[in-house]
């Protein structure tokens, strides 16, 4: 003798009703993916959007505008002061503001110009560009620009 409690169930899923009306959610095509709809179509640009506004034209200002800008980069400023841990009659360029550790390794690549900032104590050559009065404060101390 069985109860109804231990026997096994016998739920099978109902299949889905396609192809009745928009509201269903299965209405229209019916579910068929793309076998018979326009995509299933010979010669459709891969931006056809089905009429809405491709993406390109969406956004007008980004086709042409900027796009071919040279890669050129501000300089990255060092303020004067912090040459000073140099020794006097030294050379400043790129490698050598590496060493002492005033620019990073990235920044080797791109230009660097120092502008006036603080006082400068030591008499130094200066290879990279400078603001005028940072050229004059190098001038006074006996250091060349250049």
């Amino acid at each position: 003798m069985s109860l109804l409690s231990s026997l096994s169930k016998s739920v099978s899923k109902s299949k889905k009703r396609l192809g009745r009306g928009l509201g269903s959610g299965k209405g229209s095509k019916s579910g068929r993916g793309t076998t018979r709809h326009q995509k299933a179509r010979e010669k459709i640009p891969i931006h056809f959007e089905g009429g809405q506004a491709r993406l390109v034209k969406r956004f007008p200002l980004l086709r042409g505008k900027g796009k071919n800008k040279s890669m050129i980069r501000k300089p990255l400023i060092i303020k004067v002061s912090r040459l000073n841990v140099y020794k006097d009659n030294e050379t400043v360029d790129n490698q050598t503001l590496l060493k002492k550790g005033i620019i990073q390794k990235r920044d080797v690549r791109f230009p660097v110009k120092i502008l006036a900032g603080g006082k400068l104590e030591k008499k130094l050559v200066i290879k990279i560009p400078v603001s005028t009065s940072v050229k004059t404060m190098v001038e006074k101390l006996g250091g060349k620009v250049g």
